[in-house]
């Protein structure tokens, strides 16, 4: 049931994967219309996403320009307009090896990588993406660049992710989270094997609390959408919280309501009820 009466919104924050777009990168006719006539009413929406700065463009060029996105689920926030890295949270060299090493001992055979923040999206001056050379990707992955473990644990990071092919990212979650405790956040966006760690208290939810702060967003009507893990803490802060139709079980529960999956327009169909 919802928790208060709600609408309109006064802002719209969205996860991208799973949500906004389903496994062809397209964002269904019904959402991008309601999204179009949303932003043309003076609404704004920002992407909160586990995705990096980089790998939005495919995304947002789909709608009318965007001014800001929350990325690395709430470690970087980007203004998309000025193209320009406005704030990241890291973990530092010694915690990242400290991660590693309990990542080897609770799931052996897995790979590592890192994800870096420069100081845009495109920032020739920093290697965004590095990996082990044992890490498998679990989507492809045109920037990739192999380092050694040494050096991947060498330099800051916004996360670092795990990699165990054929395990649910669940039960590698549940191996790791009582270690881990609060050294770091972990999460996960897919259940093909992945986890994702990050500084303590990481979230979509924080990363927009500070974006709010940051460009003066308006925070009394906000509705979010979401599927996964890494979206519960944004469902449960959010004015609105709506979960995917196909979303996991957490975000399901951490909703105020359930809508139709990404391929029926989930997103779209909320939204035409105010615009």
């Amino acid at each position: 049931m919802p928790r208060t009466v709600f609408g309109p919104p006064s802002l719209i924050v969205c996860d991208i994967d799973g949500t906004l777009v389903g496994d062809d990168n397209l964002i269904g006719r019904r959402t991008r219309e309601a999204l179009e006539r949303a932003i043309a009413a003076g609404i704004i929406v920002v992407p909160a996403t586990g995705r990096p700065p980089r790998w939005l463009a495919e995304i947002i060029d789909q709608l009318p320009p965007l001014p800001y996105a929350v990325c690395a689920n709430g470690a970087v926030l980007y203004d998309i307009s000025q193209d320009r890295i406005l704030h990241s949270i890291t973990l530092d060299a010694a915690t990242l090896a400290w991660l590693a090493g309990v990542a080897h001992e609770q799931l052996p055979g897995c790979g590592l990588a890192a994800e870096r923040a420069g100081n845009s999206a495109h920032d020739a001056a920093t290697a965004p993406f590095v990996a082990t050379t044992d890490y498998r990707h679990a989507w492809l992955n045109p920037d990739h660049v192999e380092l050694s473990e040494r050096d991947l644990i060498s330099q800051p990071a916004v996360k670092m992710l795990v990699r165990c092919p054929g395990m649910p990212s669940a039960a590698m979650a549940e191996r790791m989270r009582p270690i881990v405790g609060a050294v770091a956040d972990l999460t996960f966006s897919t259940d093909n094997g992945l986890i994702e760690l990050a500084a303590p208290g990481v979230s979509k939810a924080a990363g927009f609390q500070l974006l709010a702060e940051i460009a003066n967003l308006p925070t009394d009507s906000v509705i979010a959408f979401g599927d996964m893990p890494n979206d519960v803490a944004m469902l449960q802060w959010a004015g609105r919280g709506v979960a995917m139709g196909d979303a996991h079980p957490d975000a399901k529960a951490a909703a105020d309501e359930i809508t139709t999956s990404v391929e029926d327009d989930g997103v779209g169909r909320v939204l035409a009820r105010w615009f």
